[in-house]
């Protein structure tokens, strides 16, 4: 039987790749599992290895890496799936595969089968007299110890390993930052948590040991040079088309390895560079150019942590000459870099999608260990762009809040009435100069809610309540942020006094004649005298569509009573005379802010 298997092999061998896989002939694999990190995969190939044979471990792409058991015929491999589920060999899910889905192998350490031609196992010899019966379940021969395994058969024979001394010896030969690679290697697959010191003390010598013999090696805490090499290919599998090539923008004055096969130039306006996306890897890269001394360097850092780009969480560390952020969410990490040296201010933006931590980082470490700074800068008044707009810095999209609403000073330490729609389901509060806000009150009943500001502010205006309702058809106005800021101060519009009461006779509102925008809510309503009788509600029609200039506001009572039930005291008074509408917008504009709820 071997050597029929042998002359089988060594003729299939000389048969176009093309011809074999076909239909029931195709070279496929049972994929077993799949783990999202090299470490946990090489373990579970090892423990596969144990009680299945034709193990093989190939990374997927995404941080992801394959178990698979092959390669075999098609029709081969979906009786053998049969068999190995009924047996309990592979999990439920397994299904089978073909090679193109898999990237570089990491399992059995060393091995390439992908880069020669591969076969199945050879059904049993067919005679001319006696034909063979198809191949089934009930009649798949067993492979037995004395019959070679195709992978035996197509494998080449290992190279010789070092001797521990030899290996010892050729390990004194290393380099320092040699020995510190393999340290971070070690790291990365999580064998070692020490310093990298290049120090080769125990803590290491462990986690090489721990390597080994998950690795299938004899456990002897020391590398040899092909284990060495086996270590550091498994470290750079993760990079594996993602196109790494040095790149040299003139225009910035930066040189740098960037992901060729995942990001491309596609327009500068500084101070930055945007290499964005051209395949599934949704990642960008931003070269940061601009002169500037420290005071441009903390704008920048500013400004940065404004953009959709650079998320809310994460650490952010500002120094006197450089400063790093870190920003995450559910779909991104953007890691940023930026340093000031003799007046050129320069740097980088990674942004990675979330999940993908393990290539992440790597590239991360890749792109700042090979930046460089050569000559040039970029030019302020060079670009432009077509993208303008108020809510683009240098083309890239400002994070917005998700919702913004008005809301009004109610006592003379800063605290602001807003209406309760302003403040569900906020990550956090500000208003529009990112002064943070906190709820003091949410009176979901009424509609009301009362924000404290977590620094004490000095308002110019501060709301004058007036009990006494003016009489109906009496004009009134509505100062708010109808644009969500656009405008950058408040907007009063006006209307009329329709009625004390809501539609159903609700006597802790008021219904008003007036257009407003979904902007306006929370926003105070005044008399004529300029005094506040009330806050404007957001509109809420439901089913119901109200006429455009029907709303509704929450009583200065209800108001008053909600902030004294707080311990807040505020102001209370008659106006005797009508304001004029320039004093009138003055008080709105000094007494009226923009709250924004973000994620």
């Amino acid at each position: 039987m071997k050597r029929l298997i042998a002359a089988l092999f060594a003729t299939l061998l000389l048969t176009p790749y093309s011809l074999m896989a076909q239909s029931a002939n195709d070279v496929v694999w049972l994929q077993v599992e799949a783990q999202p990190t090299l470490s946990a995969a090489t373990q579970r190939a090892q423990a596969y290895s144990n009680n299945i044979e034709d193990v093989n471990g190939f990374s997927l792409g995404g941080g992801w890496y394959a178990i698979v058991v092959g390669p075999y015929r098609r029709d081969d491999a979906e009786l053998l799936l049969r068999r190995y589920r009924r047996e309990g060999l592979v999990p439920g899910d397994s299904f089978v595969q073909i090679s193109s889905r898999f990237q570089q192998q990491f399992w059995p350490v060393g091995a390439n089968v992908l880069n020669i031609p591969l076969i199945a196992p050879v059904a049993p010899e067919v005679t001319a007299e006696a034909p063979a019966a198809p191949i089934t379940e009930t009649t798949l021969p067993p492979v037995s110890e004395e019959t070679p395994t195709v992978a035996e058969i197509s494998q080449p024979e290992p190279p010789i390993d070092e001797t521990v001394s030899e290996a010892r010896r050729s390990e004194r030969a290393l380099s320092r930052e040699e020995r510190q690679q393999l340290q971070i290697a070690l790291q990365w697959a999580g064998f070692y948590d020490g310093a990298i010191d290049g120090a080769f003390g125990r803590g290491t010598r462990g986690s090489m040991t721990d390597w080994q013999a998950v690795n299938g090696y004899d456990p002897t805490g020391v590398l040899t040079t092909l284990q060495r090499a086996a270590l550091n290919k498994q470290y750079n599998a993760v990079l594996e088309g993602l196109g790494l090539k040095r790149v040299s923008n003139a225009d910035a004055g930066i040189e740098m390895l960037l992901p060729t096969e995942v990001v491309a130039f596609e327009k500068l306006e500084p101070p930055f560079v945007q290499y964005n996306a051209t395949g599934d890897i949704d990642a960008r890269v931003l070269l940061v150019s601009q002169a500037g001394d420290q005071d441009t360097l903390a704008g920048l850092y500013e400004i940065m942590q404004t953009l959709e780009i650079v998320p809310q969480d994460g650490p952010r560390e500002r120094k006197s000459n450089s400063f790093e952020l870190i920003g995450e969410n559910g779909s991104i990490i953007s890691q940023t870099q930026v340093s000031l040296e003799d007046g050129e201010i320069k740097g980088f933006t990674l942004v990675w999608p979330a999940g993908d931590e393990d290539r992440r980082r790597r590239v991360m470490s890749e792109l700042s260990q090979s930046f460089t700074r050569i000559p040039g800068v970029l030019d302020a008044a060079a670009g432009g762009g077509d993208d303008q707009a108020i809510d683009l810095v240098s083309g890239l999209q400002v994070r917005l809040p998700k919702l913004s609403s008005s809301g009004f000073f109610i006592d003379g330490a800063g605290i602001i009435a807003t209406t309760s729609q302003a403040v569900q389901n906020c990550g956090r509060m500000t208003l529009e100069d990112e002064t943070e806000l906190s709820v003091v009150v949410n009176d979901t009943a009424n509609g009301i809610a009362l924000l404290k500001p977590s620094d004490r502010l000095a308002p110019m205006e501060v709301a004058m309540f007036n009990p006494l309702l003016p009489r109906l058809q009496s004009e009134i106005a509505v100062a708010g942020f109808p644009y969500k800021g656009v405008l950058g101060t408040a907007t009063v519009t006006y209307g009329a006094l329709a009625d004390v009461r809501g539609l159903q006779g609700e006597d802790n509102v008021v219904r008003l004649e007036l257009v407003a925008q979904s902007g306006d809510a929370g926003g105070p309503v005044f008399d004529s005298n300029g005094q506040v009788l009330g806050m404007l509600l957001p509109r809420n029609d439901g089913a119901q569509q109200l006429p455009e200039d029907v709303n509704f506001a929450v009583d200065a009572a209800q108001i008053s009573d909600v902030a004294q039930q707080a311990g807040i005291a505020v102001q209370t008074t008659q106006g005797s005379g009508t304001l004029h509408p320039e004093d009138l917008r003055a008080k709105a504009k000094g007494m009226t802010v923009l709250v924004n709820c973000w994620e």
